[in-house]
């Protein structure tokens, strides 16, 4: 590992550019020599020692004019230089650009030469981008993840974390990596904190929109449902800035990515096994002790376990208007894992019991999907409604009709309001929300 204090005593901000603006790494000719030039330079500064008679920015400067010595580089390709040493020192290394860049989404590394990007829904190799080799990509995971807290190491070859901009982390090495290294980061989105941004997107409706915004105000229990990537935290960081400043909520996540900003908000979040196998907190562990805290709404960042009964539990017992999410492939596949995971849960019910506690509960299941295009919408909104040959039954109030695909590979389809009136509306104006008439002008 480098000199802790080389981090805080090497600042070339000075020197630097914003690589992704100015510094295409395409201009270049020869890209092999300056990628020889970074790699030498920053294992020199990883191996050896500074000396004590020089200052560490003295230092740092000698190495990189000895390694640049004999070549005839032009300013920028000096400046490239620089860049590629500041992000090592003072960033994350070669990814360091690829998080400031607002335009990307996700980041994937698959190898020190395989760096995959996602912008608007497309993913896309990044030929600019390598690390030196496999032990380089695990020590800039090893920078990004010690100051919160976490480890990764051939002991713990897995980990999860959060960045301090709500971005998440997952990295798996060997041996569990068969490859290497493999790194995802999905980048929180600032430009869709809100249900307006969800519209200005063309995500969903004003209609849908405002019908959400009068499902939390009314405490409807809500699932989000969808794929890998869709979006459900996303939405369901937005849905939660209807809830009211005087409730109390808690949130429970396995790393903490939502963004609440009422006054009364406890977020909690799991703990993974210390190096003697104990110490554990799961997100089960946290949802049963969150109902001795006096909650007004529990919300579970993500339900993929045993912690389903819990919540079903919590629900079915005066915290309604509690919200999380699952990944599943639609409304019906969201109802079914739900079941699933109840009866993994070590309680013996029988499955009819278990649908009715799930019926019981959820009032809405809202699915949001990543189209071919990239784009990402809000495809259905369901209310549980009663069985069906002793099957949950639901009917869609909302949904996103896929007519096929443009020629230039964009989906065509269109939103559809269902011609009925839902009987979760009567719920609804119940809690005094009545200013739905305009959208639901059906008959029962």
């Amino acid at each position: 590992m480098a000199n802790k204090n080389l981090m805080d005593a090497f600042d070339v901000k000075e020197e630097r550019t914003v690589a992704r603006e100015i510094d295409d790494y395409d201009i270049f000719k020869d890209k092999e020599l300056l990628d020889n030039l970074r790699n030498t330079i920053i294992s020199n500064i990883i191996d050896d020692k500074v000396p004590n008679n020089k200052l560490l920015h003295e230092y740092i400067n000698d190495e990189i004019d000895k390694a640049i010595e004999g070549y005839d580089l032009t300013n920028l390709e000096r400046s490239h230089i620089f860049n590629l040493i500041d992000n090592e020192i003072n960033g994350y290394g070669p990814i360091t650009e690829l998080l400031d860049d607002p335009n990307i989404t996700e980041i994937m590394v698959n190898g020190k030469n395989e760096i995959y990007v996602e912008i608007d829904g497309q993913i896309s190799k990044d030929d600019s981008v390598s690390f030196i080799n496999d032990e380089h990509i695990i020590r800039t995971v090893q920078k990004i993840v010690q100051p919160l807290g976490r480890t990764i190491d051939s002991a713990n070859p897995m980990v999860d974390a959060r960045l301090e901009d709500g971005s998440r982390l997952n990295a798996v090495i060997p041996p569990l990596s068969l490859k290497g290294p493999v790194v995802t980061i999905r980048k929180f989105r600032k430009d869709m904190e809100s249900i307006d941004d969800f519209l200005r997107t063309g995500s969903m409706t004003p209609y849908m929109a405002r019908f959400l915004q009068a499902a939390i105000k009314a405490r409807l229990n809500v699932i989000i449902c969808g794929g890998t990537g869709a979006g459900k935290t996303t939405l369901l960081n937005a849905l939660s800035s209807f809830i009211s400043v005087d409730e109390r909520v808690i949130t429970i996540e396995d790393a903490a990515e939502l963004r609440l900003h009422q006054p009364h908000v406890i977020s909690l979040e799991t703990r993974t096994v210390n190096y003697d196998g104990t110490g554990e907190v799961t997100i089960r562990d946290l949802v049963i002790n969150s109902l001795r805290m006096r909650p007004d709404r529990i919300i579970v960042g993500e339900v993929r376990g045993k912690e389903a009964f819990d919540m079903l539990q919590a629900m079915n017992t005066g915290h309604d208007g509690s919200l999380t999410t699952m990944h599943a492939n639609g409304p019906i596949d969201a109802l079914n894992r739900l079941e699933t995971l109840v009866l993994m849960s070590g309680m013996e019910i029988p499955i009819n019991a278990v649908r009715e506690y799930i019926e019981n509960a959820i009032d809405l299941v809202v699915n949001i999907s990543r189209l071919s295009d990239g784009r990402r919408k809000i495809t259905s909104i369901c209310e549980v409604d009663g069985f069906d040959k002793d099957m949950i039954k639901l009917k869609e109030i909302f949904t996103f009709d896929q007519k096929g695909i443009t020629s230039n590979g964009e989906v065509d389809g269109s939103f559809d309001l269902k011609k009925r009136m839902p009987k979760v509306y009567e719920k609804i104006k119940s809690r005094g929300i009545t200013d739905l008439d305009d959208i639901f002008k059906f008959k029962k």
